[in-house]
């Protein structure tokens, strides 16, 4: 294959590229961005990205990518920064870009903006879906109809779309008549895995404090749990402000919960190295990062969520319904170190033989190439 020229789209992803920045908040598709970048960066292709700006120096390289200046979070004057400064400086972003595909992630506004902005030079775009709700219309994440209707012309004047779950498939085909490609996840493999014994954290939750995630159940599970040694990591969300205070003064008043409030992406993993168990309280998700990030380290999850059921298909920890079997299930998985294990063995094999990156890769490589552009979008089976 030709080397690709590539550009990423992701205004909050510097954070994770360039350390220096790591204060600033992430989620899990900017990390995506950003391992996937690396990714085909090592390979040889040719990557860009365009990022925010933080004050970083424009046009630097780090680790292999390009990395091109937008506009910063709070630059221009209410109505009409829609268009200058950050149109008009999100336009000439791409252009100093000069790639011949773009890759978006997570339903915005900027996926209808760079879909006009390629469209007009001879470009393409492609779209990974983030969460089942870039898939449902009246469940999406976006404040505005104006940005609702941008995304929606973006998402269908996308050369491919990308999905994490069949789920997603079938939501995306149903909801907007579109189909996709499967494409699983990149993840970082820890430098060492502890035994039971040495993880001192009993039960981990790792999330951007907002509703959906649900950071009150959590707190009531640590509650019920007694004696078990707790941690939850998590940063503020715009328009979410007030529900991380709340979230840090209920945590204050838990014994065994230590809350650790936003912690730099890297860190996190240092943390995640730490854990025994990972929980998950959300009440709508895709496919969390930090799944990934747990059984590479031979985490067991226990969630209310299960994408396209590989968490009870797979043995990857436990699945449930309500608090009371989240508790019974985070008890026994804690305490029990021959359950953990076996449990914990199954998360690696997993990982080992699902996640190669040279697997994970294939279908983006085919995707973002002008080939796979021109190919259909037949539902792919799970590599999970």
């Amino acid at each position: 294959m030709s080397p690709l020229r590539v550009c990423f789209v992701g205004l909050d992803n510097l954070p994770v590229l360039f350390r220096e920045y790591e204060h600033h908040r992430i989620g899990g598709e900017e990390v995506q961005q950003t391992l996937l970048a690396r990714a085909l960066a090592r390979g040889g292709h040719l990557v860009s990205m365009v990022t925010g700006d933080f004050g970083q120096p424009d046009a630097e390289t780090r680790d292999g990518v390009r990395v091109l200046r937008a506009y910063s979070a709070g630059e221009g004057l209410p109505v009409v920064r829609f268009v200058y400064p950050r149109w008009t400086k999100l336009r000439a972003a791409l252009a100093r870009a000069d790639a011949d595909v773009y890759y978006l992630s997570c339903a915005s506004v900027l996926v209808g903006q760079a879909a006009m902005w390629a469209r007009a030079h001879g470009r393409r775009i492609v779209f990974r879906i983030a969460s089942d709700t870039d898939c449902e219309p009246h469940r999406l994440l976006i404040r505005f109809w104006r940005d609702k209707k941008l995304y929606e012309y973006g998402l269908r004047r996308s050369s491919r779309i990308l999905a994490q779950t069949v789920k997603q498939q079938e939501l995306l085909r149903h909801n907007y008549q579109l189909p996709s490609t499967l494409a699983s996840m990149l993840v970082e493999s820890p430098k060492s895995m502890a035994s039971f014994a040495a993880r001192q954290i009993d039960v981990l939750w790792v999330s951007n404090i907002r509703g959906l995630k649900r950071p009150d159940v959590f707190i009531e599970l640590v509650k019920r749990l007694g004696s078990c040694r707790a941690v939850m990591i998590g940063g503020t969300q715009p328009g979410s402000e007030a529900l991380y205070d709340e979230t840090k003064q209920l945590a204050a008043g838990v014994g065994n919960l230590e809350f650790m409030g936003a912690v730099p992406y890297h860190a996190t993993n240092e943390v995640f190295d730490r854990a025994r168990v990972f929980v998950n309280t959300s009440e709508i998700e895709g496919f969390p990062n930090s799944f990934l990030q747990a059984w590479t380290r031979g985490i067991p999850v226990v969630s209310f969520f299960d994408p396209d059921g590989v968490i009870a298909r797979e043995g990857l920890g436990r699945t449930v319904t309500n608090i009371e079997e989240m508790t019974a299930a985070v008890s026994t998985l804690h305490s029990d170190a021959q359950l953990w294990q076996e449990s914990s063995a199954r998360c690696r094999a997993f990982m080992a033989a699902h996640f190669d990156e040279g697997r994970i890769l294939a279908p983006y490589l085919e995707a973002l190439s002008a080939e796979g552009a021109r190919g259909s979008q037949q539902p792919a089976k799970s590599n999970a």
